[in-house]
């Protein structure tokens, strides 16, 4: 058994997707559309879905906000050298809300940023 992906709604999937490609450095896997019940299903990751878990973005046509309640958390991704990307991140705009720094009562580094809806990712340096 193994995790196949995590799946969260977004309101603008062309901001979203160039936020996840362009920004995160992810790749576009597939996208489809049902025209029937008007969404769009977008997933995105580092790798084949065949070899690790990705992110499947929802767009549901014409729905343009959602209220995340109190019970998401974040998304975590290891990245090689945080500083250099969260630098890379805020020069494309993002929102690094958290600087990278040590864990509170710990020495792993990390640091927290948002997508376009608001939705907290949480960087993790490599201990590589």
């Amino acid at each position: 058994m193994r995790m196949l992906h995590t799946m969260i709604r977004v309101a603008d999937l062309d901001k979203s997707l160039e936020f996840y490609t362009q920004t995160m450095g992810m790749k576009l896997l597939r996208k489809s559309e049902n025209t029937e019940y008007q969404y769009t299903l977008a997933f995105v990751g580092y790798a084949d879905e065949s070899e690790q878990a990705v992110l499947e973005l929802t767009y549901n046509w014409g729905q343009t906000s959602y209220d995340k309640g109190n019970a998401y958390g974040h998304v975590a991704f290891a990245v090689d050298d945080i500083y250099a990307f969260c630098e890379h991140l805020e020069n494309k705009g993002a929102d690094v809300y958290r600087k990278p720094g040590p864990v509170k009562g710990g020495s792993t580094v990390i640091a927290f940023v948002r997508d376009p809806d608001g939705y907290a990712i949480e960087l993790i340096e490599s201990k590589e």
